[in-house]
């Protein structure tokens, strides 16, 4: 296969769609030589900031002279984002030989039915056994009880960043719910990060955790003179939690260097979180596809001075509380620009523009043209709602190749 032929294999998986369960994924590992026991592996959930957890951590442990392997979903730009070694990510080669060994493997009779998500981590971690990786950060696809990350047995440390409602349609209802299916990940003796959560969640996963036997180590809040190297107030406990599982990492037997951990984390980055793109106007693209994650975007517009027109370039996933979302940001724009990615999951941007009383545009790259225009030399433009929308708008804004998009 080539690169492109190893791409259209891989999403032709996407009907399969979300199957929480591992029992496939395990007797893919068993069939594939159980590639994750070789690993030594840091697991992190959370409803918002694990991305950006994992991000600083392994920066961290890079500048420590450690090999890294690092796993993330979904991609921005390229399929290969999701798997780095090393911060660098797969060559197109390595993804076709994976996925052409792996496709002979799944495909064979009587082997298990992998969905798209399950295949890719097993590239992930055939591709960290073979580097031999000193330590894998491995962030969690949805959930986490049921997630097929969840194959690690025996983690050098799990962390939860967040607990907010988000998949409920896979993981409950409720706060108390969503904690439980998270807190899956604990381990017996392994510590468990805990990031700042209110008190439902941290009920659910303090009981889970003493079910399970896995010790919980608070993350202390970072305070405002400390510095984060991404932007957002909330960035600080994503700080907090990444310096806490640095000390459950040195008491398991890593050694990290502290000159490494400043310098890791400020050598950090983590496109599309709060990410302000040069330009006249400028543009700042966030991955907030949920109220949780709308609130922490507008709390950050609330902190930047108005110096022009702010327009909203807005596009989300049906089964989201767009409305919800909308209503969270409209108080720090003054003008919105409904869009639609290219996806049968996607609202109708016109449905999107009634709501807001907003124009629509036929395209993302048109909307963000279109916001400019209205936002004007002095003004800024926000893109939002879907990690998709701002995939889309950020490769527009720098030109930059964006691969076919996975709504997984």
């Amino acid at each position: 296969m080539t690169y492109e032929e190893s791409l259209r294999w891989l999403y032709a998986l996407q009907p399969r769609g979300i199957r929480l369960e591992l029992d496939r994924m395990r007797a893919a590992l068993a069939l594939r030589g159980d590639p994750h026991r070789a690993l030594r592996v840091v697991h992190v959930a959370g409803t918002n900031g694990k991305g950006s957890v994992c991000a600083m951590l392994e920066r961290v442990l890079r500048a420590s002279g450690l090999r890294t392997g690092l796993y993330t979903s979904p991609h921005l730009h390229s399929f290969r984002e999701r798997i780095r070694v090393d911060g660098e990510p797969v060559s197109r080669d390595e993804v076709v030989r994976r996925a052409s060994e792996i496709r002979t493997t799944v495909e064979a009779p009587d082997a298990p039915q992998l969905t798209f998500f399950e295949v890719t981590t097993l590239i992930a971690l055939e591709a960290f056994r073979e580097a031999r990786c000193d330590v894998v950060v491995l962030e969690v696809g949805l959930g986490g009880r049921l997630d097929a990350t969840n194959v690690i047995d025996v983690p050098l440390a799990t962390a939860i960043t967040s607990i907010a409602l988000d998949h409920q349609q896979y993981l409950g209802s409720t706060i108390t719910e969503i904690a439980r299916e998270k807190a899956g990940i604990a381990k017996p003796r392994v510590p468990l990060v805990l990031g700042r959560v209110d008190d439902e969640a941290r009920r659910a996963i303090e009981a889970h955790a003493t079910n399970v036997g896995a010790p919980i180590v608070p993350a202390a809040r970072v305070d405002d003179a400390h510095p984060t190297p991404l932007a957002g107030a909330f960035q600080r406990d994503n700080v907090a939690v990444v310096l806490a599982l640095v000390d459950v990492l040195r008491a398991r037997g890593i050694s990290i260097d502290p000159v490494a951990v400043h310098d890791g984390l400020r050598a950090t980055r983590w496109p599309g979180r709060l990410e302000t793109l040069d330009g006249s106007p400028a543009v700042i693209v966030d991955a907030a596809h949920n109220p949780h994650g709308c609130r922490a975007l507008a709390a950050h517009l609330a902190s930047l001075p108005r110096t022009g027109p702010r327009v909203l370039v807005f596009g989300a996933m049906a089964d989201k509380p767009w409305r919800e979302m909308l209503d969270i940001l409209r108080p720090q724009v003054d003008k919105f620009v409904a869009v639609a990615p290219d996806m049968p999951r996607a609202e109708r941007a016109d449905a999107i523009a009634s709501h807001a009383r907003a124009e629509s545009a036929p395209t993302i790259p048109a909307g963000v043209d279109r916001a400019r225009a209205r936002a004007g030399t002095g003004g800024l433009v926000i893109v939002a709602g879907s990690i998709f929308v701002l995939a889309e708008a950020r490769a527009h804004v720098l030109g930059v190749e964006n691969e076919p998009a996975i709504p997984m």
